[in-house]
Order: C-alpha cells, then sequence, then structure tokens
C-alpha cells in the first residue's frame, strides 16, 4: 500500500494532465504540504460535482459547473496563489533543477536543524567532530511530528523552531560570556550587560563599526529565527509525506542513539550520542531558579555585618593620621605575575619598583585575593572587596548597593576621623553608588580637567588621573587626613593604543599624549591577534604599576598608606581558559607599624607576591584589615 501511495504520488491523478511527472519537487518546496493535500493522496474519488469539474478544467468553459472564482483543488499547481505562478511555470519547465533545490534545501534545513542541536557550550569545544553527532531531540521530535495531524504538525514544528533558535542565542550568549567573563550568561540579570557591550566596542572599534557589527547581529539573529522556523517545518512535511520511511527511520535511529549513549561511543573525543538542547534548556532553567533563590537569600545575608554596630572610635584606630588610599588597577590578574608571556615583563618591573620604593623608603607585603568576576564587570570586584560580602552578580550588586551594609571605604567616614574621596575616570554619568561607599565627593572623568585623547575604553592615561589626584586631593592641606578610592584604567581591555610615561611636569591638560596615542596601535588589530593581546596586556600593567609606584615615589609621605590590587583577571583569550580567578593585592607604606600589623598574613615582602603566597576568597579582606588595624566588632543582625 505504502508503495503504492509513493508511485501515484510521483505519477499524480491521470484526469489531471496540468500536473508535470516531476511535481513533487513542486510540492516539496511548499514547507506546509502535506499527504492530504499533495498527490501522495493518489486519486481521489469522483462524488458531486468533482467529475464536472475536472472536465470544465479541460473542455469549454460552459461545461464547467464551478464558479470562476473558487479556489482551485490544491491537487494542482494551479491551486497555488497567483503570486508563485511563475515559480510554478519555472518547476514545470525545468523539472531536474526543481527536484535538485528542492532536496539541496531540504539537506540545508537538516544541516540547520541538526548542528543547532548539537553545537557545543563552548568556543574551545567547537570542532568538526561536536557537529558529526546524532541528537536525541531531534529523534523524540521527529517521533512526535510524525503521530500529528497537518495542521498541528506545522504549528507545532513552527514552533520548535523558534524555540530551537532562542535556545541557540542563549548558547551563543553562554559561549560569549565564558570567553570574556568567565561565566554564563544570566537570563534573569545579565541584559543590561549588552548595552555595556556595545559601548565598549564603540570605544575599541568606533560608532561606524559598532553600528554596523550591531546592526548584522540584529539581522543574523532575525534571520536565525526564520530560518530554523522553515527549516522545521519543512522536514515536518517531509517526514509526513514519507511516514513509513521516515518511521523506520527514526525507530533505527532511536536504537542507535540509545545503544551508543549506553556503551559511551565516542567520536575523536566526543560522544556520538548528543543530547545538547536538552541540557542546555535544562541549565538555563536551572540557572533562572537559583537566580531567584538566591536574591532572597542573598537579601538575608547582607543584613547582618560583624562590624555594622560598631561604633566611630572603634574603627581603625591604628590608622588614624593616615592618609589612606585604596586602588584597583584594571585587569590586573594573577596571569600577569605567572603567564610566561606576560609575566617576564611584569615581573621585572615589580622588581625594579620594589627596589625603587625601597630607596624612597617604602615597603611592602602583597598577597592574593579571589575575585568575585573575572575578565569585566569590574564594579562586582570593588563591591566585594570593600563590602565584605560576594557580590558575584547583578542582583547582588543592586542589593548590596540598596543596604545599609558597611563599605570599607565607609568606615573611615563612619569613624569621623577622614575626609573621603573618589577619583574614577571610568565614571561618565551619574553614580549613585556614592552614598554606599561613604564618599563625600567624586571626580568622575568630566571633573579632571583632560583635553587629551581617549586611549581606547579608557578615557585618560593612569599617570595623568593620578598627577589630577595629587593637584585636588592629596596634595592639599586638609583640616583631616584623607581616604581615597582610586580607579586606574589604561590596562582596560582592548589594550591599544596603551599611553607611555612622561614627564611629570609635562602632563598639563593631558594634550602631550595625543601623539603618543595616535602612534599607538589599532585596537582592532591587538583584539583580532590572542599573541598580541596577551603582549599588550602585560605592557598595559606595566604602565599602570609603574605610574602608581612613581605617583607614591614622588609625592608620598610617611604618612601614606597605599592599597592597591586588581579588580579581576583579564579575558579567557589574555589570561587562558582554566586561568584562576587570583588578584594579586599589595599594602605599601612608609612607617613600619603599618606593615608590622599583618605581619601573622603571612604575605610576601614586595610587589610580587610568591607563588605559594596565601590565597583568600575577596570577600575577607574587609573585615581582616578592620581587624588587623584595631576596630572592635560589634555585629548588626537585621
Amino acid at each position: 500500500m505504502e508503495a503504492g501511495r509513493d508511485r501515484d504520488a510521483e505519477a499524480g491523478p491521470e484526469s489531471t494532465p496540468a500536473i508535470h511527472p516531476d511535481a513533487e519537487a513542486a510540492h516539496a518546496l511548499d514547507a506546509t504540504a502535506d499527504p492530504e493535500s499533495t498527490p501522495d493522496s493518489g486519486p481521489q474519488p469522483n462524488t458531486g460535482g468533482a467529475p464536472g469539474a475536472k472536465a470544465g478544467r479541460q473542455g469549454t468553459p460552459e461545461a464547467d459547473p464551478t464558479p470562476r472564482d473558487t479556489p482551485d483543488t490544491p491537487d494542482t499547481p494551479a491551486a497555488k496563489p497567483p503570486r508563485f505562478a511563475r515559480l510554478t511555470r519555472w518547476q514545470a519547465e525545468h523539472p531536474r533543477r526543481a527536484r535538485f533545490l528542492s532536496r539541496t534545501i531540504t539537506v540545508l534545513a537538516a544541516v540547520l536543524v541538526v548542528c543547532t542541536l548539537v553545537m557545543p557550550a563552548t568556543i574551545v569545544e567547537v570542532g568538526p567532530a561536536s557537529f558529526f553527532r546524532l541528537p536525541g531531540e531531534a529523534i523524540v521530535g521527529a517521533a512526535i511530528l510524525l503521530a500529528l495531524p497537518r495542521r498541528p504538525r506545522v504549528v507545532l514544528a513552527a514552533a520548535a523552531g523558534v524555540a530551537l533558535a532562542a535556545l541557540t542565542v542563549l548558547n551563543w550568549l553562554d559561549m560569549g560570556f565564558k570567553q570574556y567573563l568567565g561565566r554564563n550568561f544570566n537570563l534573569v540579570l545579565d541584559w543590561s550587560l549588552l548595552g555595556d557591550a556595545q559601548s565598549y566596542l564603540e570605544d575599541s572599534l568606533g560608532r561606524a563599526a559598532t553600528y554596523t557589527v550591531t546592526a548584522g547581529l540584529i539581522v543574523l539573529v532575525l534571520l536565525l529565527f526564520a530560518m530554523l522556523a522553515y527549516a522545521v517545518v519543512r522536514l515536518s512535511g517531509v517526514l509526513a509525506r514519507h511516514s513509513a520511511t521516515a518511521t523506520r527511520g527514526t525507530l533505527i535511529a532511536g536504537v542507535v542513539w540509545i545503544t551508543c549513549s549506553s556503551f559511551g561511543v565516542q567520536l575523536a573525543g566526543v560522544p556520538l550520542a548528543a543530547d545538547s538542547a536538552a541540557v542546555a534548556l535544562q541549565n538555563q532553567t536551572e540557572r533562572v531558579s537559583d537566580t531567584l533563590k538566591d536574591e532572597a537569600e542573598f537579601q538575608k545575608v547582607a543584613k547582618v555585618d560583624a562590624f555594622g554596630a560598631t561604633p566611630p572610635d572603634q574603627l581603625v584606630p591604628d590608622l588614624r593620621g593616615k592618609d589612606v588610599i585604596f586602588t584597583f588597577i584594571e585587569s590586573y590578574g594573577r596571569s600577569a605575575i605567572e603567564d610566561p608571556i606576560m609575566a617576564p615583563g611584569v615581573d621585572n618591573t615589580l622588581a625594579v619598583r620594589t627596589e625603587a620604593l625601597e630607596k624612597a623608603g617604602y615597603h611592602a607585603k602583597s598577597g592574593w585575593l579571589t575575585s568575585a568576576t573575572y575578565g569585566g564587570s569590574s564594579w562586582l570586584g570593588h563591591s566585594t572587596t570593600l563590602s565584605g560580602l560576594w557580590v558575584s552578580n547583578q542582583q547582588r550588586y543592586r542589593t548590596v548597593m540598596a543596604s545599609d551594609h558597611l563599605s570599607l571605604t565607609k568606615v573611615f567616614k563612619k569613624s569621623g576621623g577622614w575626609d573621603t574621596v573618589g577619583v574614577m575616570p571610568g565614571i561618565q554619568k551619574g553614580w549613585p553608588e556614592q552614598s554606599f561607599f561613604g564618599l563625600d565627593k567624586v571626580y568622575n572623568a568630566f571633573k579632571l580637567g583632560y583635553k587629551g585623547p581617549k586611549f581606547s575604553w579608557s578615557t585618560m592615561p593612569d599617570q595623568y588621573t593620578l598627577e589630577q589626584f595629587q593637584q585636588r586631593v592629596h596634595g592639599k592641606k586638609h583640616a583631616k587626613p584623607v581616604m581615597s578610592e582610586v580607579i586606574l584604567t589604561s590596562s582596560h581591555q582592548p589594550w591599544g593604543p596603551i599611553p607611555k610615561m612622561v614627564g611629570w611636569d609635562e602632563l598639563g591638560d593631558g594634550s602631550v599624549f595625543k601623539p603618543i596615542e595616535a602612534a599607538g596601535n589599532d585596537p582592532a588589530d591587538v583584539i583580532a591577534d590572542t599573541t598580541k593581546s596577551r603582549e599588550e596586556y602585560g605592557k598595559s600593567i606595566q604602565y599602570s604599576v609603574t605610574a602608581l609606584t612613581e605617583w607614591l615615589e614622588r609625592y608620598g609621605t610617611k604618612d601614606t598608606v597605599l592599597v592597591f590590587l586588581g579588580d579581576h583577571q583579564p579575558i579567557a583569550r589574555v589570561s587562558g581558559n582554566h586561568a584562576s580567578r587570583d588578584v594579586p593585592i599589595s599594602i605599601v607604606a612608609k612607617d613600619p607599624e603599618v606593615l608590622d600589623k599583618i605581619s601573622d598574613w603571612n604575605w610576601t615582602d614586595g610587589l610580587r607576591p610568591a607563588h605559594d603566597a596565601p590565597v583568600w576568597k575577596m570577600n575577607l579582606f574587609r573585615d581582616r584589615f578592620l581587624t588587623a588595624y584595631g576596630s572592635t566588632p560589634h555585629p548588626k543582625n537585621g
């Protein structure tokens, strides 16, 4: 019976000579074709006015009892809407080409669906073997579609294509976030970061290139949704037209998948039986659920503070009279000190600068902190260090910023013994977080008088930032000592162009950097080359460390205490796919008692922490720092 139906489908009803023998190709091009409405159904019985209708098309108009505006039956190409008339004629005139085109489109549709179903979860896993796999989801989907009548089948197939496209986009976002931030994309929290990514591209590649890339991505995503919806609908039509063969094939594929899965059959180290899409969907679902639970739990954690009720006079008494500076160096990670490409230059700079500081009477101790972020989202590293809470995502950050949890910088304001200032050249808009960090005044990118060029993302060179900090804050006479938070941005990716040190007396309004910026590397060239990115990243860290320590050597006093650290490791393309999240931290002072207070920390002498120096989670630093310098815990619960 099945074979007979297939032969009928190819030949078509003899009473309808308008159908070309190769009309199957024409019907295959129709993604919604179905056995019930195609020549697969075989000759239809003549009932009622049907014989007259058939004869009317071959005879005179008077012999046709069917009104002239009645649509043609879908059994013939004439049933196609007028807009498809030209395509239908081409199919009839070129049957072989039409058949070849139809089969090619079907094959491409199958390839697209399979590739999206077996797509790896990370960029490093992408390879030929990853796509030569048998997706279990396709087998289950085929079985379901084969069991449905035409209309539900088409609707379900289209919905499945759209769902698969959405899952693919999320998979791409996961790939990008893992490559740059060392974590998966969070469907609940991370949409706001896409705007930051666009701003970063604009600073790195220029506005025109960024708009072009953005438009291209939007078009690509829309095409993906349309193509996958069409592909699944088309394949469902093919399954229906050849239901017997498709059923046997689905059963065989199911047995093969179960066998390969049970015995762990692999191809080039990759499991042949794939369930990537199902796993990705489960992971996304669990991630959303975990995020919602974490939000509620973290709100409770943020209300508990070991020093939240400590009286002002019992906060950091051992630092009274000192100018304390907390400085974050962008992307200053462990890789800069230990990676074979970056380390030689950075380690030499740390050694040279340690020696120079010692000649100026300063000494340093250094260790490691494990950052709450990786590759970006610097504010998570800053807030984790200063709040004493593990701020690892945007929701936690918002929760902390809205709380009255005592930040390390706010400790100095609460004590009443310090004026508090922030110098933040990376901030170019309103910054309500100023209140949480307890800063009396903040100098953002527009308040430092810079007239020179931007260096990619960085609004100004670190040396200029530090000189302005000296002129506007540290070098001025104050009724009280000053606690400062300074953010240095010259080592922010894409590490091209990189500023160079100039004479401190030559800095002026920053115009001196114009020829340096013009002669620097094109950021697009640095981004495209992994080796060059690593080399230039190392140079940027050397520049930032040199600028900071030269400032201290030039302007520091016996009462200056400098705490500087990295906020996170650089992106995976620079630090490696399996790099830790550790960042260096150093405390530098001329007064020996300042370092004596942390002698039991077992940190390394100098600016370069030893490989086996203690490693703490970044959120532990606040309480250990407060305890070391005489603060008395008075817990606050809720």
